[in-house]
């Protein structure tokens, strides 16, 4: 059974934009560390049980992450394994048409799109896009398909950052850094928690041999290694040539300037220098959190879960 519960609390409030109003807490019964914060429209527009009797098939690809972890380098990377190395065709189309976000229409309000229907008729194979946990994910892909999972995890600081200046350019926060970072160190930011969703995923990657489990960190430091991991898991097979090539096209530069991937997006802050794919650094925490703000993370991050699970956090 799941329970939905609503977030009323002032460190919720603080976090509350134009775009996203009204958080709810949706967990499964009884299990306090599975939960997601979502928007109250999730409910209302029945996405909750939409998505749990999405059809799946054999041949989908899920590509599942907390949000500002590489979702966007990762999928363009996918895409282009699972579509013989198309690039004319990627350049043409523009990466959300091409790799549906399947729960967006149930979360953000300006959106009236139904981003369900659109995924399901999207032409196979399917690249697909979330930040769900996965007991809010369709049942069939975990119970009677061969569908494949990738879950692209970064260390929970750098993500914070990026989370904060997405939610300050593109939902319209208008709050400060110090809210933003103890709403995200209490859960009460979207698709929160960061910690339970990455360990969840890195257990399903040891029991599971449809789900590969990779790291931000380590796309960054080696590009094409983490590239020929995927590309065996999808069991595709693509020469060295090839590869480099689509290491080109996935560098930081190449996609800072692929209007395709960089979104146009509206601005909502007074920076008018923002992009999408903003600066794709690691370690940029250090650059904007101060010392005590460092130290609530670490704390943040000591999770006997993790230790148990021999599960660390790049950084």
């Amino acid at each position: 059974m799941l329970k939905v519960e609503n977030f009323n609390d002032e460190i919720s409030k603080k976090v509350e934009t134009p775009e996203l109003k009204n958080y709810v807490k949706i967990s499964i019964e009884n299990d306090e560390k599975n939960f997601c914060v979502l928007t109250k429209k999730f409910v209302d527009t029945n996405y909750l049980n939409r998505l749990r009797d999405f059809k799946v098939h054999d041949d989908d690809v899920w590509v599942i992450s907390y949000p500002k972890c590489g979702t966007t380098w990762g999928v363009e990377m996918i895409w282009l394994l699972i579509n013989d190395l198309n690039f004319e065709k990627a350049k043409k189309i523009h990466q959300n048409d091409r790799v549906p976000f399947i729960e967006r229409g149930g979360i953000f309000t300006s959106i009236n799109s139904d981003s369900i229907k659109i995924t399901e008729n999207l032409k196979r194979p399917r690249v697909i896009k979330s930040h769900l946990s996965s007991f809010l994910l369709p049942r069939e892909l975990f119970a009677n398909t061969k569908a494949k999972i990738i879950y692209i995890a970064r260390n929970p600081k750098d993500a914070a950052i990026s989370f904060f200046h997405h939610y300050r350019h593109l939902e319209g926060y208008d709050g400060s850094k110090e809210d933003f970072l103890n709403a995200f160190l209490n859960n009460r930011t979207l698709f929160a928690p960061i910690n339970e969703k990455t360990l969840e995923f890195w257990k399903l990657s040891k029991i599971n041999s449809n789900v590969l489990f990779i790291f931000y960190e380590d796309m960054k430091k080696n590009l094409q290694n983490e590239t020929e991991k995927v590309m065996k898991f999808l069991n595709k097979n693509y020469p060295k040539s090839e590869i480099e090539e689509l290491c080109e096209h996935l560098s930081f530069g190449s996609m800072r300037r692929n209007p395709q991937c960089n979104f146009e997006v509206i601005n909502k802050s007074d920076d008018e220098n923002f992009q999408f794919i903003r600066k794709g650094e690691t370690g940029s925490y250090k650059k904007e959190m101060n010392s005590e703000e460092n130290e609530k993370f670490d704390d943040f991050i000591m999770n006997e879960d993790f230790k148990f699970n021999d599960f660390e956090y790049k950084f």
